[in-house]
């Protein structure tokens, strides 16, 4: 098994990136954060803070903020990537390019990332677009209910590290167990990535519904039935059943529709509450995943005729301008059936 190395890189300085950053720097002696912007990573590397996502959160003194990507090839060309889905691919091209300029062999690497989402270009899992860029790596993700603010605040929360092979799974998770995480493993990552993918979608749901004013009882309602159609999805593009009633699954669906730190949530309320798409991109002003998503996760199951009531009056919102109020109402009022 490979020796645990000394220094890391996280490529990706928004607020997910720069807590992994912190987190890994309880265990790395060196930690690297990269950040495409070069006037706000020389600013972090400054203050000490990242002013634009954890304005609060002093960054550790191991860590280096650096806007060149040659600063991260570190000696083991060891990865955590945390950038919006859209420019995964375009990331790991750069990367790719990079080492191999270097004279190093980018088929050295190990990426972990913690982007949740599908590519937008192909509709492919993230671990698919790794495989097509970098060929037989070691490569997984991390996923699991948790908001960036309290992980950087050492608050406690679980995660899963999955990987094609369950030993690197288990040597890859120790790099982010720490005394207030609790890191499982597993080899699903197809199962973790369709759980931290789908989750977004019914958290607009949920989030729609209390804009409306619809109250706790049809959110629970939605956040079960939900949970029934993220199972129905994930089971049928790949994942296991236990692996979406896991932390990547139930536990991040439950908890991104019901705590407002969740954009998606709040791109929900938003909605809900009359306002435009546009309108409350501008008010989060970050990436908000379930959008992104909902068109690929729309088509992959319209292709596969998998039921998705939720998915589907989410899309008609978002992408054909229906009314969220009857679209809600669809849903709570369909044909009953045996649960």
């Amino acid at each position: 098994m490979p020796k645990s190395p000394d220094r890391i890189s996280v490529i990706g300085a928004g607020s997910w990136g720069t807590a992994l950053a912190c987190l890994l720097c309880e265990k790395f002696e060196k930690v690297d954060l990269w950040g495409r912007n070069p006037a706000s990573m020389s600013e972090m590397q400054a203050q000490r803070r990242n002013l634009a996502y954890l304005p609060r959160i002093r960054l550790p003194d191991q860590l280096r903020a650096t806007s060149a990507i040659s600063d991260v090839l570190n000696e083991s060309l060891s990865f955590v990537v945390a950038v919006p889905s859209h420019s995964f691919r375009h990331l790991l091209e750069n990367l790719h390019r990079s080492i191999k300029d270097s004279g190093r062999n980018p088929q050295e690497s190990t990426i972990i990332w913690g982007t949740k989402g599908f590519d937008k270009a192909s509709g492919k899992l993230l671990g698919e677009i790794c495989e097509e860029v970098f060929g037989d790596i070691r490569y997984g993700v991390i996923s699991g209910p948790s908001f960036a603010n309290e992980l950087a605040n050492r608050m406690p929360t679980a995660l899963t590290v999955a990987c094609p092979f369950l030993d690197d799974a288990k040597e890859l998770a120790r790099w982010f167990r720490v005394d207030y995480t609790r890191v499982y493993f597993s080899d699903d990552p197809v199962g973790v990535q369709l759980g931290g993918a789908i989750k977004n979608v019914v958290a607009i749901a949920a989030g729609i519904s209390d804009g409306l004013g619809f109250g706790a009882n049809a959110r629970a309602a939605l956040i079960t039935r939900g949970l029934a159609e993220v199972s129905r999805i994930g089971i049928a593009l790949g994942g296991r059943s236990e692996t979406l009633m896991g932390l990547s699954g139930l536990g991040d669906l439950i908890l991104t529709c019901t705590d407002d730190q969740s954009r998606n949530r709040r791109f929900g309320l938003g909605i809900g509450q009359g306002k435009t798409i546009e309108q409350v991109r501008q008010e989060i002003n970050q990436e908000i995943e379930g959008v992104n998503t909902i068109e690929m996760l729309y088509q992959a199951a319209s292709r596969k005729k998998i039921d998705i009531p939720i998915t589907e009056q989410v899309h008609q919102i978002l992408c054909a301008g229906a009314n969220p109020e009857r679209a809600v109402s669809t849903l709570l009022s369909r044909t009953p059936r045996a649960e």
